[in-house]
């Protein structure tokens, strides 16, 4: 029997629950007890390990896992031989550099000979380093946003998602280094395209996330209108009704744009007009 294809997830954190809802709606099962660190996934060569989300690239990269879901952010500052093979849509956050309230800084040029404390020291010294820009990191774990009243540092350079807790510690935001998010990292061995297929499934879920599909009732004469209102993938898909000059019109619009589309739709003549989610989807 073959070693089971190991698929490194988060085992706490932000990226914990939304990972493991995308595995299942990739078409994965599996139960995790409480403590267990690995688990088979039912009628698959996979298997789960749970991990610390800072050692899923070096995971990825030894060989100890083939496929993870991590933060961009992680990846970057892992700094391994690993592939990026999807972003994922959750856990988006910027690395952004700030400094206190009281600071004359503006600019990242004016952060020249500054003390930075961050939790991303390899990100932030190339960064730097690539804008010619001289800096010296103050490598953190925790409580990066308290460095300067410390006197520890004189600017920091942390995830932010809402920017809440920098301005709680009273920082002022001047830029933004890294937009981070959950992504899908392989060392690139393919076993017999299992992994392939996988990461697939995958992206299929993410795309149909973004997606709604949309059915209507309309007038054959409408249906013009309403193409230019949601052309769909190549075309919306009309469909003769059984009275004589009505058509139903299907077709797959952006999340986002659904809130804009549908007074136009009624407005070219729709009726019965249905939003639905889609489950999966390859574009």
């Amino acid at each position: 029997m073959s070693d089971p294809v190991r698929i490194a997830v988060p085992t706490k954190g932000r990226l914990q629950d939304p990972s493991a809802l995308l595995l299942k709606q990739a078409g994965l099962r599996f139960e995790r007890g409480e403590r267990s660190l690995s688990v088979p996934v039912a009628d698959t060569p996979f298997e789960l390990l749970f991990v610390r989300t800072e050692d899923i690239p070096e995971l990825v990269a030894d060989g100890v896992a083939t496929l993870g879901i991590t933060g961009l952010d992680v990846v970057e500052e892992a700094a391994v031989a690993v592939d990026v093979s999807a972003f994922l849509g959750f856990g988006r956050c910027r690395l952004v550099a700030a400094v206190p309230e009281g600071d004359s800084a503006g600019t990242l040029a004016d952060l020249e000979g500054y003390r930075i404390a961050t939790s991303h020291p390899l990100v932030v010294g190339r960064f730097f380093e690539n804008k010619g820009l001289s800096i010296t990191t103050v490598p953190l774990r925790g409580s990066v946003e308290v460095a300067p009243r410390l006197d520890v540092a004189g600017a920091v350079v942390d995830l932010v998602s809402t920017g809440s807790t920098m301005k709680f510690n009273g920082l002022r935001p001047i830029a933004t280094l890294l937009e981070s998010e959950a992504v899908l990292v392989t060392n690139d061995r393919d076993r017999n395209g299992v992994v392939r297929t996988l990461t697939t499934m995958i992206r299929a879920v993410v795309t149909a996330r973004r997606k709604r599909y949309v059915m209507m009732n309309a007038p054959s004469a409408a249906v013009d209108a309403i193409a230019g209102i949601i052309p769909g993938i190549e075309a919306p898909t009309v469909i003769p009704l059984a009275q004589a000059g009505m058509v139903a019109v299907h077709s797959v619009v952006d999340t986002g744009e659904v809130w804009r589309v549908l007074p136009k739709l009624e407005e070219a003549g729709a009726t019965g007009i249905l939003v639905l989610p889609i489950e999966q989807m390859i574009a």
